[in-house]
């Protein structure tokens, strides 16, 4: 007669290293399912795959040296079952093969009640997934520019999460943190998510930061092996293109994904596993209406940290672009508040210096038809002038006000080719300048020794992903004052 499987909390520890299971093992079970759930999001189990080999003798795979243990995910096979009911009939389905490294984030959306579509389309990707290429993708690059100099062991360290180019660790070494992980690989696009990686090598590898170039699902898949527990920062910027404005117009609609909803529960599990003193977030401000947003809550909520989030325009704290933006920061035991309220900066006035260095332009129609309609009204001042974009705003503005949004799509065309302009600046004087990736980069905060990449595409999608440097340097010095035990 053969054995069962059981649940992986009831299991007993077995006796041999064989162990028989039947044609149709039991169902696996995660123990903080309600039985409510369960039709609504299938099962999951572990099972032993039996061969009969050539010398005639019954192996079990996987094969184990010594006990098999049942909370051991390598130690077994996976299987996810449901049903679907068609014409009445309710028939049986199923997907085998699961790969062991997937099983985790499954049980964990089945503890957030995901539904079984989206479990399904999981297990269909990581089934399907190819390896991401591995973190040493950069080579050594010299950096001789003046940059932050941060002690050696007394420095409060930070793990990033979809980490981009490094707008907010640049912003943390502003600070005086030192980032010592970012994760950052985004699937779709590897080419780009590489040439970040070498960016963000060149930048950040001397403060002893490494890249890891695979998804957050999988570093959370992984159990986040070889990340610091109890780290003073841990930062998250989810993927936001289903949220945004810009996305929701052209589609017509936004709409949370599996990668979204999966994207937030490695974060929950992240902020379980590392519990650092201080978690922050940034994202566009529809993101404070998802799911993906309500999971990393609940997770915070019940690892008892103080929570604290808002839609800023960071205008309001001195950058010289408006950008709204949701921003929380959370803590245990002490409470931390977003930093207090600047003067605001015209883009004029920061970039007005490197001006004479911009290469000459000539104006579209319609930007020639946006500085006739400003000077019906207005004496003639400094314009900034988008060349692409389709916002309901103003598609130029004032010397004396922020600048709009800065995106990426800017900087590259549908096909993610560089654009040689992406914005102009008209002078009262008649006098025309494209504006150069070091004004964009300015505009959007970064400190004059961050080294941008020579190519246009690679360069506009680090600023226009980017948290504002200049922002996160105010976020996390207001943080740390309060960890020192100072006054803000």
């Amino acid at each position: 007669m053969t054995k069962t499987a059981r649940t992986h909390t009831l299991l007993p520890k077995p006796k041999s290293v064989i162990v028989e299971l039947s044609p149709t093992p039991e169902k696996f079970l995660e123990d903080d399912l309600e039985s409510s759930q369960l039709h609504s999001q299938g099962y999951l189990y572990p099972y032993l795959e039996k061969k009969k080999l050539l010398d005639g003798s019954i192996a079990f795979y996987p094969r184990v040296i010594g006990e098999r243990d049942p909370n051991n995910p390598t130690l077994w096979r996976w299987r996810y079952n449901w049903e679907e009911r068609v014409d009445g009939v309710c028939i049986g389905r199923s997907i085998g093969s699961i790969p062991p490294g997937a099983v985790h984030m499954i049980r964990l959306m089945q503890q957030q009640g995901a539904i079984r579509e989206d479990i399904i389309a999981f297990i269909k990707k990581a089934k399907s997934k190819k390896p991401s290429p591995k973190s040493d993708v950069c080579k050594n690059f010299d950096n001789t520019k003046i940059k932050p100099v941060l002690p050696d062991d007394d420095a409060p360290i930070a793990v990033v999460l979809f980490a981009g180019g490094g707008g907010i660790e640049a912003g943390m070494v502003q600070a005086g943190i030192r980032p010592v992980i970012a994760v950052e690989f985004d699937p779709s696009k590897p080419e780009l998510s590489q040439a970040i990686a070498k960016t963000h090598h060149r930048n950040f590898s001397e403060y002893g930061c490494r890249v890891v170039q695979l998804t957050v699902q999988e570093v959370a898949q992984s159990g986040f092996i070889g990340f610091p527990r109890r780290p003073d920062y841990l930062h998250a910027s989810p993927v936001c293109a289903n949220f945004s404005q810009a996305h929701t117009a052209k589609a017509g609609k936004g709409g949370e994904t599996t990668d979204d909803l999966t994207a937030a529960i490695a974060v929950a599990e992240a902020i379980r596993q590392l519990q650092p003193r201080v978690f922050t977030l940034e994202n566009v401000p529809r993101y404070q209406n998802s799911q993906s947003f309500s999971i990393i809550l609940s997770a915070l909520e019940q690892e008892g940290y103080s929570v604290n989030y808002s839609v800023v325009n960071m205008a309001d704290f001195g950058l010289p672009q408006a950008r709204r933006r949701l921003v929380l920061i959370a803590s245990k035991g002490f409470h931390v508040a977003l930093p207090s309220h600047r003067k605001p900066i015209g883009w004029y006035e920061a970039i007005s210096h490197i001006i004479p260095t911009m290469s000459d332009s000539q104006l579209l129609p319609k930007q020639q038809q946006a500085v006739k309609q400003f000077l019906v009204a207005n004496e003639p001042a400094p314009l900034l002038i988008e060349r692409v974009g389709g916002r309901n705003g103003l598609k130029y503005k004032p010397g004396h006000l922020p600048a709009n949004t800065i995106v990426r799509s800017h900087f590259t065309d549908h096909k993610g080719c560089n654009r040689s302009k992406f914005a102009d600046i008209w002078l009262p004087d008649g006098r025309v300048k494209s504006l150069s990736i070091k004004g964009a980069a300015i505009l959007q905060g970064f400190p004059g020794w961050y080294e941008f990449p020579n190519e246009t595409a690679t360069a506009g999608s680090i600023i226009g992903y980017s948290v504002p440097p200049s922002f996160a340097t105010q976020l996390f010095m207001s943080a740390q004052s309060i960890l020192k035990g100072a006054k803000v």
